[in-house]
């Protein structure tokens, strides 16, 4: 067959793909622009349009990849997961009701009152309270980490778990399959002799290639005898007490829970275990423990993932942004909104409410610290406050609005996080919780530069060009 002929069968081969393919965008209901842009792509650049599309544009949300195998042992896992609360009155947190019922549509988690809350900044105080509460583990340890990054902090966690492992504690820990990639067979090896099980969550494999990579779990949970769990920014990296050579000690945030709602994110482990495992034994409901009331914080859970109905993880910001009358304040070290955050937070400074971002002067990605800049100028024209920590790297992410609601949690500011990754926060309900993290705001604020329109306006053409550049990059990101 000579060479003119391949080529035009090559070339009808392609366009039937396209076509094919737009014909998918079409019934998926993508946004226009969205559309347009992955056409553009299709027929503007040979094989690789296609190829990055496979890898980004495909909506997880309509194709259900990676959705959960719900077998009657899994339905009644859940639905005895779901009674395990200490129910609040609709006259409770009234001024939350949407919120309250948006986040249990989403995620099913009602929110649950009677529990204890420990506010944990920084890495050397969060492991502290975490290796005090897995010392005292008496039935089992469950880890979950995006990164799970060897050091000094493993070995001694390695340490911990032989001499838990011994006296009968049932220790599971899963870790992102690129997250942890720098994770040795060595160190996991030595993990599983001594009797501890370990799972990687979607592990790069050249015939997966395409479906997973770009579909991360960027969870960091641990839970002890569902009696004690955090959750957080915070990975299991020296980086966070030891510092970074290049960005400094990374700042961070983390929540230590104790009370019922320990249940929901144990819940959240054990579908986790069973998605990538299949391994029924996580589902025994001997891992509940009895419901304890610990304190008097309400507080809901919320996760999210490609593979659920809605984005509850931007649903929740969106919510609270727009709910809130008198300020928000938002951590995050990656605020790359879109357009609905975008136009929210836009909205809420024109409409009179105070909207401050806080997040770091140096970044860990040239890329994405262009890409984050792109937005500065639109938000400070509309008011918005714009933060710079010059110290370290602020990895943080929080949100706190009006006194009475906040959030602390693994979920990222921008587009990965909302559609791509799975995330997931813990909403608290509490004045004195919620004034706290705003007084830890504020402080960080004092010691930060604030931007201002007038002057930043007047940036370097060439910033101007990087950051439209990086911009293109945002979906990825």
């Amino acid at each position: 067959m000579n060479q003119p002929i391949i080529f035009t069968i090559l070339s009808a081969t392609y366009i039937l793909i396209g076509v094919f393919i737009i014909v998918r965008l079409l019934l998926n209901g993508m946004r226009p622009t969205k559309t347009l842009a992955w056409m553009l792509a299709i027929f503007t650049i040979p094989v690789g349009g296609i190829l990055l599309y496979l890898m980004l544009g495909r909506n997880r949300r309509k194709n259900k990849l990676f959705k959960l195998k719900r077998t009657p042992k899994v339905n009644a896992y859940i639905q005895r997961a779901l009674q395990h609360y200490v129910p609040i009155s609709k006259q409770e947190h009234k001024e939350h009701q949407k919120l309250i019922s948006l986040i249990t549509q989403n995620s099913y988690f009602a929110p649950s009152s009677g529990n204890q809350l420990t506010l944990l900044k920084n890495g050397e105080p969060t492991f502290s309270a975490i290796f005090e509460a897995l010392k005292k583990a008496k039935h089992f340890i469950h880890l979950e980490y995006y990164i799970f990054e060897e050091g000094e902090l493993t070995k001694e966690l390695f340490q911990l778990f032989s001499e838990k492992v011994k006296s009968g504690v049932q220790i599971r820990i899963i870790y992102d399959g690129i997250g942890s990639r720098s994770l040795s067979k060595k160190y996991i090896k030595k993990l599983n002799e001594i009797g501890v099980e370990t799972s990687r969550f979607l592990p790069i494999r050249f015939g997966k290639l395409l479906n997973s990579i770009n579909y991360r779990n960027h969870r960091k949970i641990i839970v002890v005898d569902d009696e004690i769990a955090f959750t957080g920014g915070i990975n299991v990296s020296d980086k966070y007490v030891k510092g970074d050579p290049n960005l400094g000690v990374w700042h961070d945030t983390h929540l230590q829970i104790q009370g019922p709602v320990v249940h929901s994110l144990q819940t959240i482990f054990a579908m986790d275990w069973f998605l990538i495992t299949e391994d029924e034994d996580i589902l025994d409901t001997a891992y509940f423990a009895p419901d304890q009331k610990t304190g008097e914080a309400t507080v809901q859970i919320v996760h999210s993932g490609p593979d659920s109905d809605f984005s509850a993880a931007r649903q929740l910001f969106f919510s609270m942004i727009n709910e809130a009358k008198d300020y928000v304040y938002i951590t995050n070290p990656y605020i790359i909104p879109g357009e609905s955050i975008l136009e929210s937070l836009k909205v809420a400074s024109l409409s009179g409410v105070d909207v401050r971002l806080l997040l770091s002067k140096k970044s860990d990605n040239p890329i994405v610290k262009w890409c984050v800049r792109s937005y500065f100028e639109d938000l400070l024209q509309a008011g918005v406050k714009i933060y710079l920590f010059p110290e370290g790297f602020v990895h943080s992410k929080t949100i706190v609005a009006d006194d009475t609601v906040s959030s602390i949690g693994t979920t990222n500011l921008d587009i990965r996080s909302f559609e791509q990754n799975y995330e997931v926060n813990a909403v608290v309900y509490e004045d004195s919780f919620s004034i706290a993290l705003k007084n830890d705001f504020l402080q960080d604020c004092n010691h930060s530069i604030e931007l201002k329109y007038d002057t930043f306006v007047k940036r370097p053409w060439h910033h101007k060009i990087k950051e439209g550049v990086a911009k293109i990059f945002s979906p990825v990101l």
